[in-house]
């Protein structure tokens, strides 16, 4: 079975960017609220959130999106690929994730990221100190999850005897989640018992990455399987060549700004073991209508081992459009998923 997932960017509207309309705004928000609801109905394993900041997206806080849409659903579960440490104190990371568990009924997932290298330098934080915060926000929080008391000294962070509250529904919790773009963050999870996501890539560097946590989860006794592995690609549910090419146009003109992505041409400005650089290959996009895409994700999935896949719908799409895309996407691609093994 792979489970099929939501990822959702929630791009900001360029148009309110160019000029603030606050009654156009709120409709934004509400539509969006409205369509998240609709995921449960149309079958979806979960949605996973995730955190920008600075004009591209509209989540710079995820856990309150979170937060709303538990009150609308009982069974979907909620995450974020993922809350980004760097930005925050580790702990209260943990009281949040104490008091979402208990929001959602038992139905968070958590789940961390390193960071956008531009996002992170428009407030001083450059990738090095970005990884060093980013691995000891980890440790802190591994603790956390593991002990209802615990002390910590490092270069960050340093306290005694901190009690967090409240302690998660899930025992002894809930599932944690990754986002990697390399075989080495890969292991670094695979040691951490987290599982991992990942996208961008060719499907073939995919496999390597997953074949990577794979042998270093071997190596420290750890049983994987495909629960523990999630592709996350964007998903156009289109077949108008014209159109399928200006959304292609579009995510490269938005994602060039990264300096870690390598593209044709234009090798990759940014790579170290603080920020690895990755490529985006022709497997990133999924397209066609949703019987076709459902043959490619399930194509994907089963040549990684991968149980979960995390749609990220067309940025391009109206909220009214998005909200037919997950219908047709339930109705048509999702009850494949479920039924193909891996």
């Amino acid at each position: 079975m792979i489970k099929p997932w939501i990822f959702e960017f929630f791009a900001a509207p360029v148009a309110l960017a160019e000029k603030f309309d606050p009654a156009a705004s709120q409709r934004f928000f509400d539509a969006y609220l409205d369509i998240w609801a609709s995921a449960e109905p149309a079958g979806f394993e979960g949605i996973f959130f995730s955190e920008h900041h600075f004009g591209a997206s509209y989540s710079p806080s995820p856990n309150l999106l979170i937060a709303n849409v538990a009150l609308r659903t009982k069974k979907i579960r909620l995450g974020v690929l993922g809350v980004v440490p760097p930005y925050h104190a580790p702990w209260q990371l943990v009281e949040e994730f104490g008091m979402l568990d208990h929001l959602t009924g038992g139905r968070l997932e958590i789940g961390t990221a390193a960071g956008i290298p531009q996002e992170l330098a428009q407030v001083g934080i450059g990738v090095d100190e970005a990884r060093a915060r980013f691995d000891e926000a980890a440790e802190i929080i591994d603790k956390a999850l593991a002990a209802p008391v615990i002390s910590h000294h490092g270069k960050f962070w340093n306290f005694d005897d901190l009690r967090l509250t409240p302690r998660l529904v899930q025992q002894p919790h809930p599932p944690i989640w990754v986002t990697v773009v390399s075989e080495s963050s890969a292991r670094k999870a695979a040691r951490r018992g987290a599982r991992i996501s990942t996208a961008f890539h060719p499907l073939s560097k995919v496999i390597e990455i997953f074949n990577a946590f794979r042998d270093e989860a071997d190596k420290v006794g750890r049983k994987v399987g495909p629960d523990d592995f999630c592709i996350r690609r964007q998903v156009i549910m289109l077949e108008d060549q014209e159109a399928l090419a200006k959304r292609r146009k579009m995510f490269h003109e938005f994602i060039k700004t990264d300096p870690r992505v390598s593209l044709p041409g234009r090798p990759a400005a940014l790579d170290s073991p603080s920020a690895h650089s990755f490529s985006i290959g022709e497997d990133e996009f999924i397209t066609g209508n949703a019987a076709a895409v459902a043959e490619q994700i399930i194509a994907q999935c089963r040549s990684a081992g991968a149980g979960h896949f995390a749609a990220l719908f067309d940025r391009m799409a109206s909220p009214a459009q998005m909200k037919d895309y997950y219908r047709d996407f339930g109705a048509v691609t999702i009850p494949h998923m479920r039924k193909a093994a891996v």
